[in-house]
């Protein structure tokens, strides 16, 4: 049989989603634009609710959260986090019991039963211990109240296949429930903990930040920061470094020496990113996130297959950032990070609207070191620019599918291509006579917040096929100059 205990229960943390979010562009009477991200209200409870979720080398999976907070009556309605934490509701442990059974059916992982099933012998210090999971053996679901809480906690473990449950309810039983005031201290953290504890602070805004945390009225953003936190605060081997636009969420060991550095860049690297690419929105309340992982590997299982040919990641949907520490080093997780972060950055400028692949990731990648010029297809001569340059109308045309081709190859072409127009708006295109490309990335914007259509935007910011032709032809004079 498994020898559960030597292993047991807070195995390897897993990465819990952040809320799914919707944007919503307001319009202000003085002419003002300004993102609303509203969140899926089930994905805001279940986010709270769930204390942490562990997986060990067999693949068993346990999750401890807690059932304090009525569930929302619907699963797909939006709203602020603002307007969410207003409207909560607590459950009464000791009368709400239908709303606490309605918390469990959401949070298990198989079908829970009307009858729950009670342990065979009283364990000490529990006013109530209750197992949900009826005739399923795939799974121990466990509803228990402590003596005198103000609340009910719920810890669900998924079995690894040939695991009995017999056995395994009395593994956790002895090596959970027994040793849960253990368990709570070293393991497992309250949502009094979670606002009191004092994260690592960026050096240039942590005492900004301090002062604001302690204010009853929390923003947006400091819920957000909280929500970031709550998602890894139970896991030992993760930390929280905090600026005030940034919340970085790391795994690696000896980091703080580099995090601070990475926060401190990321604050001006974000001024970069709007001086290149102004926009009429106001981002001032909202919240990046950044969720480093300690290897590839967690990276992957938190990302998806679908993603194993990226190095970090911009999840628009969950509003983070995600990345890894690779094997070559931190100074390739800072170019990765840049280059996400002008994702993010551009993601909020444009309110959420898809900017087009050649300005989304030319400019990415052109952050990632503003100074190099090194042209990224190698020794190129005049014949191959001329070629590239007859291909630019294409690029600018082309969607994400298309931009990232199924052939490696021409999906690295189109990166290095979008990266030379980048290259040529911010260290070119201002030495042209009257420059004619000025206001090229102002109108591109204006013209996608209007449309909401990408390839619309890049027809009226190129303007007409005259324009087009000279923004081409000026294209190839810069890199044949190089």
């Amino acid at each position: 049989m498994f020898l559960l205990a030597l292993s047991l229960f807070f195995n390897y943390p897993s990465a819990l989603d952040m809320p799914r979010a919707e944007a919503y562009r307001l319009k202000y009477t003085d002419g003002t634009i300004a993102v609303e991200d509203r969140y899926n209200e089930n994905d805001l409870w279940t986010s709270r609710a769930v204390l942490g979720r562990w997986e060990d080398d067999e693949g068993r999976i346990f999750t401890v959260s807690r059932l304090d907070i009525v569930p929302p009556l619907y699963t797909e309605v939006t709203t602020t986090r603002a307007k969410y934490v207003a409207n909560e509701v607590k459950i009464d442990p000791k009368k709400d019991l239908e709303i606490r059974d309605q918390a469990i059916r959401r949070l298990s992982p198989v079908t829970p039963t009307d009858d729950p099933a009670r342990p065979r012998q009283t364990i000490r210090g529990f006013k109530e211990v209750l197992y949900f999971e009826g005739t399923n053996t795939s799974a121990i679901v466990c509803a228990f109240l402590k003596e005198g809480a103000p609340f009910w906690y719920l810890a669900t473990w998924e079995l690894a296949e040939g695991d009995e449950q017999d056995y395994s309810r009395e593994i956790f039983e002895e090596e959970f429930l027994e040793k849960f005031d253990e368990h709570l201290e070293k393991n497992l953290r309250s949502e009094i903990d979670l606002v009191n504890e004092k994260p690592r602070y960026s050096s240039i805004l942590g005492a900004a930040i301090k002062r604001k945390l302690k204010g009853e009225q929390k923003s947006e953003r400091e819920l957000m920061r909280l929500d970031a936190r709550h998602s890894v605060t139970n896991y030992t081997s993760w930390h929280v470094t905090e600026a005030e636009e940034f919340t970085i969420l790391d795994a690696l060991p000896e980091s703080v020496r580099f995090i601070n550095i990475l926060t401190n860049d990321l604050t001006i690297m974000r001024s970069r990113y709007a001086a290149a690419l102004p926009s009429p929105v106001v981002v001032t309340n909202t919240l990046c996130v950044a969720r480093i992982f300690a290897d590839r590997g967690e990276y992957l299982a938190a990302v998806g297959e679908d993603m194993k040919w990226s190095a970090a990641y911009w999840d628009p949907t969950r509003r983070e950032l995600v990345a890894y520490l690779p094997e070559s080093g931190v100074e390739e997780l800072k170019t990765a990070i840049r280059h996400e972060a002008f994702h993010q950055y551009l993601s909020y400028a444009c309110s959420m609207i898809t900017a087009s692949p050649w300005l989304n990731e030319g400019y990415a990648q052109y952050f990632e070191d503003e100074e190099s010029l090194d042209w990224k297809l190698g020794e190129v001569g005049p014949e191959k620019l001329e070629a590239l340059a007859e291909y630019i109308p294409t690029l600018l045309g082309l969607d994400y599918s298309q931009f990232y081709s199924e052939d490696a190859s021409l999906r690295q072409h189109n990166y290095r291509l979008a990266w030379s127009i980048a290259v040529f708006l911010e260290k070119g295109a201002p030495k042209i006579r009257f420059q004619p490309f000025e206001n090229l990335k102002r109108d591109y914007i204006a013209a996608l917040l209007r449309s909401a259509d990408m390839r619309e935007a890049t027809l009226e910011a190129f303007k007409n096929r005259d324009r087009l032709k000279l923004f081409v032809s000026e294209w190839l004079k810069f890199w044949k100059n190089m």
